[in-house]
């Protein structure tokens, strides 16, 4: 069955060392692995790391953290370099903590909630963006190469990325990138927004796809939003996908007036019993789908 994870900004961002104590509860809520955003030079210790996740028998998955100054997609040259050099490191922090997949949204130019209003570029710089993602991911699937890690590509929707927002786009980037160690990462939150069927678009993801995450249309709770998810994991079985399923239902219990949805909080509550329920719930599809194989 396939791996099923829980993001660690579930819990608190940064996550530092003083939340180790809560892989114990992430595999005891019923998660295998812990998805981490990649720990920025200082924030965690990789060594102490990795020895409390195998403390507490749990796996992990590094999700990349992407902005203006470490860009795949930018014209400017340090911008460019600094989203290569950071891809290497992510790779270099995975080996480190004995993680196999940095996914994310690689290709940069984040547009953080269309807090950055995206601009209509011409052709030809198009078509330079296109070059320079393809560039920058060679280099790093090169770095990746031989490590063990895979550098897993995400299509993100309209109000965060002008760069990747479908499967085809990324599909498109992928088969001119042409390298093992770099592959595709589809999340059911951006697809529910951008794809015509999300099982299409995982059909059409194929052999790609090397991380998939489980979120609701709203980033609740799975099963208490609009997605189909009996589509969308009998298309992942078709497919063989037998990688890592990892949650974000990170929005929270609070619909007052005014408060903005985009924003990151951190729980006011004990939201256990939620999380555990939503791992039965994405574990039960798994299975079914196994069943009806």
């Amino acid at each position: 069955m396939n791996p099923v994870g829980l993001i660690s900004m579930q819990y608190a961002r940064p996550f530092t060392a003083e939340h180790f104590p809560l892989f114990r509860k992430m595999k005891a809520l019923g998660y295998d692995f812990v998805e981490l955003l990649v720990p920025e030079p200082g924030e965690l210790d990789p060594h102490e790391t990795a020895r409390a996740l195998e403390d507490a028998g749990l796996g992990v998955v590094l999700a990349a953290r992407v902005n203006l100054q470490r860009n795949l997609s930018s014209a400017e040259p340090v911008a460019w370099q600094g989203g290569v050099d950071y891809l290497r490191y992510a790779v270099d922090c995975a080996v480190a903590l004995g993680a196999t997949i940095v996914g994310g949204p690689l290709t940069g130019n984040p547009l953080v909630f269309a807090g950055r209003p995206p601009a209509p570029v011409a052709e030809d710089e198009r078509l330079a963006r296109k070059a320079r993602c393809v560039e920058g991911l060679k280099l790093a699937g090169a770095h990746a190469q031989g490590t063990g890690v895979t550098l897993a590509v995400e299509p993100l929707n309209r109000f965060e990325s002008d760069v990747l927002c479908t499967t085809r786009q990324a599909i498109e980037l992928l088969d001119a990138v042409d390298h093992p160690s770099v592959r595709l990462m589809l999340d059911t939150f951006h697809m529910a927004m951008e794809e015509a069927s999300i099982a299409e678009a995982i059909l059409l993801g194929g052999a790609r796809i090397a991380h998939f995450q489980a979120n609701e249309n709203h980033r609740g709770f799975p099963g208490t939003g609009s997605v189909d998810w009996v589509s969308a994991f009998r298309a992942l079985r078709a497919v063989d996908y037998r990688g890592p399923v990892s949650l974000e239902p990170f929005r929270r219990d609070d619909d007052r007036f005014g408060v903005p949805f985009a924003q990151w909080r951190p729980p006011h509550e004990d939201e256990s019993e939620r999380l555990a329920a939503s791992a039965r719930f994405i574990k039960s599809h798994i299975a079914l789908t196994e069943f009806r194989r």
